[in-house]
């Protein structure tokens, strides 16, 4: 059985903010409706100051969709685990538990909605590039970076490649699932630390960052086409390891294999990427421990030092 949702990661957000680009730049917000007291972070500048402006810009910043208003206003959104945006006609209902945020234009709603019991999802909103910055946890873009300016991130920590992929501090935009792809594509363990990779290694983890990346964004594309994207899932077909255990590798036909801890899950081929070994859950709890979050929130939440 698949495990539930994830939080929607670089390919996604690119995806989202194509869609609202063709549909929300250059018109004008006329209000924003909130139906759950939970998801508002900030109270200054106040949320009625965005009523009436044009949005001029989208942004993303890691795993967050940054609307870009006049005046030098900004709506951050993070979605998290399950929340999810709908392009509906101008005036949908919006009802708890699952609606979240309605954001009114001429042209028509955008319809935010989180499912679950726990309130995740975010909205702040911020003036100015400052406001942004403390906002933004600083990982590097690796679609946008060199090999070099790679490595030193990649190696600036010691910790496990799962968890060096998914640190937004150091890698913008990635989490559960690319880094299991990722990984899988470069055929390296996702518990080999990162100060231990050969340069060779490394190498091949950023030809595969950008490849999988890359290729992503463009399935995801062509499968929104013309529509708004509607599924964004925990598991997609076509995916080699996510989601996949006791499936056949498509690279070998081993089973693929996976590491639990806590709410976090890993899925990778042993034939491919541990020389054939079995990475137990008992024996490697002291360094998931260690190493990582216990929750996707504590993940999400960790910031620049």
């Amino acid at each position: 059985m698949r495990y539930s949702g994830r939080v929607p990661e670089l390919p996604d957000i690119v995806v989202y903010i194509e869609a609202l680009e063709s549909r929300i730049r250059g018109q004008t917000l006329e209000q924003i409706r909130i139906a759950s007291p939970f998801l508002l972070r900030t109270a200054s500048p106040p949320i009625s100051g965005v009523h009436g402006k044009t949005v001029r810009e989208l942004r993303r910043m890691g795993k967050r969709i940054c609307i870009g208003m006049e005046d030098d206003l900004w709506l951050v959104l993070h979605l998290m685990i399950a929340g999810r945006l709908h392009w509906k006609k101008k005036g949908v209902a919006l009802s708890l538990p699952r609606g979240l945020a309605a954001f009114d234009f001429a042209n028509g709603t955008l319809l935010w909605t989180e499912a679950g019991s726990q309130k995740r999802a975010s909205l702040h909103v911020v003036a100015g590039e400052n406001g942004l910055n403390q906002l933004d946890p600083g990982g590097l873009e690796v679609l946008e970076t060199g090999l070099e300016a790679f490595a030193s991130v990649l190696k600036s920590e010691n910790h496990t490649l799962k968890r060096t992929l998914a640190d937004p501090r150091l890698f913008s935009g990635i989490g559960n699932a690319y880094s299991d792809e990722i990984l899988f594509e470069a055929q390296l363990s996702p518990l080999a630390l990162t100060q231990k990779l050969k340069d060779e290694e490394i190498e091949r983890l950023h030809t595969a960052s950008q490849a999988t990346l890359n290729r992503w964004v463009d399935h995801l594309r062509a499968e929104a086409g013309k529509g708004f994207p509607e599924k964004v899932t925990a598991f997609r077909e076509g995916m080699a390891v996510h989601g996949r255990y006791k499936e056949p590798c498509p690279r070998c036909g081993a089973k693929i294999q996976r590491i639990r801890y806590a709410s976090n899950e890993t899925n990778y081929c042993p034939s491919c990427q541990t020389g054939g070994k079995l990475l137990a859950d008992r024996s490697l709890s002291r360094l998931l421990r260690e190493d990582w979050p216990r929750t996707p929130d504590e993940l999400e939440a960790v910031k620049r030092k």
